[in-house]
């Protein structure tokens, strides 16, 4: 019989890491919160240096996601891929900001410890984000670690504003690039 069922979790430590109550006002405590979610999951050796976060328009969190790729087997697990799926599955539906019948809901933000990789910047688009928030840029990555971040649009930003997501990048670049070396100079292949 061929699989069925697919399963992904985050690591233990992200149960109960995050006041679920809390609002987080302002880009760069919801970039900060992604960082210090990508510092804990090297530190905690339970997957890759990235973080993520989606909050609603409120700015309140509605999920939160770590890089899980070696310890799930699965490619998708990005921390990206990881606080949308969350987030889907928490809301009920496949698009964030669109109900059943394609009706705005409200807007959401994703946040993320760095550029979103190729597959990541797909699953952003179908998600329904309204703003992106990045940390590292994929050059920082790509520097400081042995990623391949993938083929992205040559203008990748104009391409995500055409379609109404509005992108913010180098909020508190240096901090995302500091968990990045730590990373990549450590030697470390949990990812």
């Amino acid at each position: 019989m061929l699989p069925a069922t697919v399963q992904l979790d985050l690591p233990e430590w992200a149960h109960g890491v995050v006041d679920p109550a809390r609002t987080w006002p302002g880009d760069e405590a919801k970039v900060r919160l992604a960082i210090d979610l990508s510092r804990r999951n090297i530190e905690a050796q339970s997957g890759g240096p990235f973080g993520a976060a989606v909050f609603d328009a409120d700015d309140r969190l509605v999920a939160i996601g770590v890089n899980r790729v070696l310890p799930q087997h699965c490619s998708v697990a990005h921390a990206e891929t990881m606080a949308l799926m969350l987030a889907q599955q928490h809301l009920g539906r496949a698009r964030l900001n669109r109900d059943l019948d394609g009706l705005p809901v409200g807007r959401y933000v994703l946040a993320t410890s760095a550029q979103p990789c190729c597959q990541c910047y797909g699953a952003t688009v179908w998600a329904g984000i309204d703003r992106l928030l990045i940390g590292a840029r994929s050059a920082d990555v790509e520097a400081l670690t042995e990623f391949d971040e993938g083929p992205l649009p040559a203008d990748w930003p104009g391409e995500l504003e055409r379609r109404g997501i509005e992108v913010v990048r180098d909020i508190a670049r240096e901090a995302a690039c500091e968990v990045l070396a730590a990373y990549g100079s450590s030697g470390a292949r949990h990812y």
